[in-house]
């Protein structure tokens, strides 16, 4: 048996690896979240007129919900190629496919000029978004947390969180900039709606340059050095970690229907409809909807840091605890029918999200062993994202339609984000625990438990990691 130093990485490749998948990430999720917002805006009177009123929005968020179902294809497809073949042609190859699918999108004749094949063509591409969103966030978190000081992985795994709010930000800005702007009134519907879909082609290049620039994961190139990568990740993951994989994912639609309301088109749709109570000016809450975006943006980076000074289980159940608390005060804003009311609502409902979505990176892959891990952290975002947001627009408008009241949608949101607190009070907090192979054939990882063993969490951090003075050593047979 020999003892060997576990390689030290720069600083400076560990920058590089976090611009590169917050840029991904932000590039991806612009692509997803102007579909959603352009659903809520435009979508049922371009590619579903026949229909119209009600149950033309509710086919429209259909649309929406659709590419979640085929998330878990997108999550088996990269979870089982980036745990043989590594994160970063995963990270590539769903970067361009989200790209493409997006950019058609903004290429497709309406309704009024091919009719029925304009909305099969749409869902068709839609799916498509849904298999890219399913493989990205595994691989681009994984990336960024295997890469991290062991200190920090709340921090470095917080940067590929930040895509999302800031590819809401970005949609929601553009949006509004065409909306308000460029392209006001019957020039939105017309045309203007287009410019936010084929801006991705210059998005996804730029991605495309900045993560080929970065090297695979250490944590992968020692699995590939020493052969032992898995021939079948998924089928060892349902075997032996499928209550994580349950768990994992009830954590994770608890944050993802919560989010929906704001990103998904709901609150777009419900207070700017001219046929509605409200029928606020729509410029006016895409802006709102961007100034909630920041605010989602900053808590995330908080919670990134906090996670890594108290715990990723209780950053969570700190922002588990203030949605509970703000999802009715939200609705009652918003139904005040003034911008700057709905704004504050969704303002302060957003710092629960990003509390609730900060840790989420570091937490999920120091859940899984390091020969599963992509195809863990990916199946149980994906499995999420479907029991949370796939189709929460949908049913927040069909219990709007039903009851003639949004606290019907604060009561369900309360359900999903309940869930969400009982799944994290039931999971362990592995804040630490090393992430190599090497590790997990030790036979120690499913003893690990923090929140139990300090003494011996600590002797294993030491055994692991080491201190800066002196790195810590592995032992290989």
């Amino acid at each position: 048996m020999t003892t060997e130093a576990k390689p030290q990485l720069t600083a400076a490749q560990r920058r590089r690896v976090a611009g590169a998948t917050i840029i991904g990430t932000t590039v991806e999720w612009y692509d997803f979240f102007i579909y959603a917002n352009a659903a809520g805006l435009v979508f049922s009177q371009l590619f579903f007129e026949p229909v119209g009123g009600t149950l033309g929005q509710i086919i429209t968020f259909l649309t929406v919900g659709i590419s979640f179902l085929f998330r878990p294809l997108g999550a088996a497809l990269v979870g089982h190629y980036g745990d043989k073949l590594g994160r970063k042609l995963m990270l590539v190859i769903t970067l361009v496919l989200m790209g493409a699918a997006t950019t058609l999108i903004g290429l497709l004749p309406t309704y009024d000029s091919i009719g029925v094949w304009a909305p099969i063509l749409l869902i068709l591409l839609r799916v498509l978004q849904g298999i890219s969103a399913g493989g990205e966030w595994g691989g681009a978190v994984l990336m960024a947390v295997e890469y991290a000081p062991v200190n920090n992985r709340g921090r470095y795994g917080m940067y590929p969180q930040l895509g999302v709010p800031l590819g809401m930000l970005l949609a929601t800005a553009v949006l509004a900039l065409m909306s308000g702007v460029i392209s006001p009134g019957d020039a939105f519907n017309e045309w203007g709606w287009r410019v936010p879909f084929l801006l991705s082609i210059v998005l996804v290049v730029v991605g495309f340059v900045v993560r080929q620039s970065v090297d695979e994961s250490p944590v992968f190139q020692e699995i590939q050095a020493a052969g032992k990568q898995t021939k079948m990740p998924m089928l060892e993951l349902f075997k032996k970690h499928w209550k994580l994989v349950v768990l994992l994912a009830l954590v994770f639609a608890g944050n993802n229907a919560s989010g929906y309301m704001i990103t998904g088109g709901f609150l777009l749709n419900y207070s700017t409809d001219p046929a509605g109570s409200l029928a606020m000016d729509r410029t006016a809450v895409l802006n709102s909807v961007t100034i909630a975006s920041v605010i989602w943006l900053l808590a995330t980076l908080f919670a990134g840091y906090l996670s890594d000074w108290i715990g990723r289980k209780n950053t969570y159940v700190f922002g588990w605890l203030w949605m509970i608390l703000t999802v009715f005060p939200l609705f009652w804003l918003v139904d005040t029918g003034s911008v700057l009311w709905l704004t504050a609502g969704m303002c302060i409902f957003s710092v629960g999200l990003g509390l609730t979505y900060g840790p989420q990176a570091a937490w999920y892959a120091e859940t899984f062993p390091a020969s599963v891990r992509t195809s863990g952290v990916s199946i149980s975002y994906a499995l999420g994202a479907i029991v949370g947001g796939a189709f929460a627009p949908t049913i927040a408008a069909a219990l709007v339609g039903a009851f003639h009241t949004t606290l019907a949608v604060s009561f369900y949101l309360l359900v999903v984000i309940v869930l969400g607190l009982s799944a994290t009070l039931v999971l362990r907090d592995r804040r630490g625990i090393p992430l190599d192979i090497e590790f997990e054939e030790s036979g120690r990882y499913e003893l690990f438990d923090p929140d139990r063993r300090p003494t011996e969490t600590r002797a294993i951090m030491l055994e692991y990691h080491g201190t800066e003075d002196a790195p810590g050593t592995r032992h290989i047979k």
